[in-house]
């Protein structure tokens, strides 16, 4: 198992560590619920260098971009970000992703950890353009700090003006070390991440004063389960949970990031083919006012009829209350629809909502 830059960082505060994606990584270091609500509140720091960077450059590298992704890069420009995805010739998703347009012939895709060996495969076996693939990935250290106080907190390390707009990045040093900032987020809450190619120590540097100024004022070092709970508050996404190649785009609600109008781009032909025939089935969000905790796995039914199966679930630290998301039999995907969920064989009532379950 690989360990990042902030290993050492994890075990000095206490981390519960975990294997994930061929990384050790924190779980968390106090509890889920306390790092969630810090986030919400004042700040978290969250370490997200498993997190997969591959530079595409050269005369047609927006030309590659194109053919692979499902958004219309040719809207970027230098400095800005496109949340898109990658699907196969079937629509079926290989992963979701961030697109930095670094300029006219250099972008940086941020793909998630589990899928870097795979995606690195599929874009090059699908490379005719003049353009290079570079997997960085073991290269870059990447730090989220996200929350209501992050800007002022990095903003007192950081020697450029914080102006950047949502989805937008610039470079700039941070505690003295050069840094590719980016504004974009994972939960819902005003927040950064800080793209550094540098040594430990450095990575380090940055890390702890970030924590130490953000811990006065209520931050918290925050792991994947709180970062899990966070999204889904927020209604995002999650690769091997609510997408995968068995599922496509629309039927994610992922048809705003999804320009069919695109003249070409792999899976366009069928997900032009499902869009025309007609969803079969939708991503639905749900909630429930009884005391239960949906897990991915479980069944969705209309009377006797089994018409769906949890994707993501938890008790929102917020709401205080069940939240879920589900792919549902289309004819009762209506906000308000009343379904139940069978949890070790004995059924509750769910209520069909609109995302996101907190309004930020």
């Amino acid at each position: 198992m690989k360990k990042t830059k902030l290993y050492t960082a994890h075990q000095k505060y206490g981390a519960k560590i975990i294997d994930f994606a061929g990384y050790q990584m924190p779980v968390q270091y106090t509890s889920m619920i306390a790092e969630h609500q810090a986030v919400r509140n004042a700040a978290g720091l969250f370490d997200v260098s498993h997190m997969g960077e591959f530079f595409v450059r050269g005369k047609q590298a927006l030309d590659l971009v194109q053919h692979v992704t499902v958004n219309n890069a040719a809207l970027l420009k230098p400095g800005k970000i496109q949340y898109s995805a990658m699907c196969y010739e079937d629509g079926g998703i290989v992963d979701d992703l961030l697109v930095y347009m670094i300029s006219q012939e250099e972008f940086l895709l941020v793909v998630n950890a589990s899928n870097i060996e795979k995606d690195f495969q599929w874009i090059t076996s699908n490379n005719t353009f003049d353009a290079t693939v570079t997997d960085e990935s073991d290269e870059w250290s990447l730090i989220a700090f996200q929350g209501p106080i992050s800007r002022g907190v990095l903003q007192s390390y950081c020697d450029s003006p914080l102006e950047l707009e949502y989805y937008h990045f610039m470079y700039a040093k941070v505690c003295g070390i050069d840094t590719l900032v980016s504004r974009t987020g994972y939960t819902g809450e005003l927040g950064y991440e800080l793209y550094i190619k540098a040594g430990e120590e450095e990575v380090l540097h940055i890390w702890d004063s970030l924590y130490k100024t953000s811990s006065d004022k209520g931050g918290s070092l925050t792991g994947l389960g709180a970062r899990d709970t966070l999204r889904l508050e927020m209604g995002y996404c999650l690769y091997g949970n609510d997408i995968d190649a068995a599922t496509n785009p629309l039927e994610a609600g992922l048809s705003w990031i999804t320009k069919l109008n695109k003249t070409e781009f792999i899976g366009r032909d069928a997900l032009l083919e499902i869009k025309n025939q007609g969803l079969k089935r939708k991503l639905c969000a749900f909630t429930s006012d009884e005391k239960i905790f949906p897990r991915h796995g479980y069944s969705i039914f209309k009377g006797n009829e089994n018409i769906g199966v949890v994707t993501s679930g938890t008790v929102s630290p917020v709401l205080n209350k069940p939240i879920g998301m589900a792919y549902i039999d289309s004819r009762y995907s209506e906000t308000g629809t009343e379904l139940e969920i069978e949890i070790r064989g004995k059924r509750s009532k769910i209520d069909i909502v609109k995302l996101p379950f907190i309004l930020k």
